[in-house]
């Protein structure tokens, strides 16, 4: 893993892959780079890959006390992390909570790095927090720090992680790495400290993507909207009103999996941002 020093703190990040388009992917809340392992291997023959642990309570650096750790916040982080780097014409990519970041990035004016965005499966409109997932852990960031870590305990039974409140409706054949998600909540009190503010900032502002969605239609770069068929935590038809209110949005729906496409179908969804980015993202930088 590599690290970079920004404003809140020190950042880890996944690079590497080919001399060819930067494809940046941002994973959700609870998560680490892992999510993208599958697709990482899919692309980077032909593409650079870059994976950013995002301070969503799976890291493993705490934030600085005076880091915001707000939903504006950490979308701002990673304006921050594609300026550090130079990354220029990226294709950026979220799922989940990932995805409500990339919508927070493609509404605010600043896109200039930008060449096209990848939506899978992730918050959107009213859906925030997302399902009964969503519901549960905010409700579980009004615990202390302390008491918070003693309820997420419980998740190291598998029972426990696979009910639909916590990780069974996200994926269907990824519990392994749900676990390792999970060890740091587990074993370190500052990053117990972080996810706690993350939770509250967070639910302290539920209608930020609602206000986000009517910016989204002055967005004009290509965008690839992908959504789990029967998802049961990300409506479907929330993909459908993405894909209709982007001027220049194409939607996909994949079959046999839960939210966490990249986990569930991830040949599938990289096959997909393979076409993506060499097709309509190619096409629109040489019209520019």
């Amino acid at each position: 893993m590599n690290e970079i020093e920004l404003s809140a703190g020190v950042i880890e990040y996944e690079d590497r892959g080919g001399p060819g388009p930067t494809v940046v992917l941002l994973h959700g809340l609870l998560m680490d780079e892992t999510l993208w392992t599958a697709v990482v291997d899919e692309l980077a023959p032909r593409f650079r890959c870059v994976v950013p642990v995002l301070p969503l309570g799976a890291h493993r650096k705490a934030m600085s006390p005076e880091a915001d750790l707000s939903p504006l916040g950490i979308a701002a982080l990673v304006a921050e992390f594609l300026d550090a780097l130079d990354l220029r014409d990226v294709t950026l990519v979220g799922n989940d909570t990932g995805g409500m970041l990339v919508q927070l990035l493609m509404a605010d004016g600043s896109r200039e790095r930008i060449a096209g965005a990848v939506l899978v499966s992730c918050d959107a409109f009213d859906n925030f927090p997302p399902g009964l997932t969503g519901r549960t852990l905010f409700l579980t960031g009004k615990l202390s720090p302390a008491l918070f870590g003693m309820f997420m305990q419980q998740m190291r039974l598998k029972p426990a992680r696979r009910m639909p409140l916590s990780f069974g409706w996200l994926t269907k054949r990824g519990d392994a790495t749900v676990k390792r998600w999970l060890r740091p909540i587990w074993r370190q009190p500052e990053i117990r400290r972080d996810t706690v503010r993350v939770l509250r900032t967070a639910a302290a502002d539920p209608h930020i993507l609602t206000a986000a969605a009517e910016k989204l239609p002055s967005f004009d770069r290509p965008t690839l909207v992908v959504w789990a068929q029967n998802d049961r935590v990300m409506p479907p038809e929330h993909g459908r009103r993405l894909a209709d209110l982007l001027p220049a949005a194409r939607l996909v729906e994949i079959g046999d999996t839960y939210t966490l496409i990249p986990l569930d179908q991830p040949t599938r969804l990289a096959t997909e941002i393979r076409s993506f980015v060499a097709g309509e993202v190619k096409a629109a930088r040489a019209r520019h």
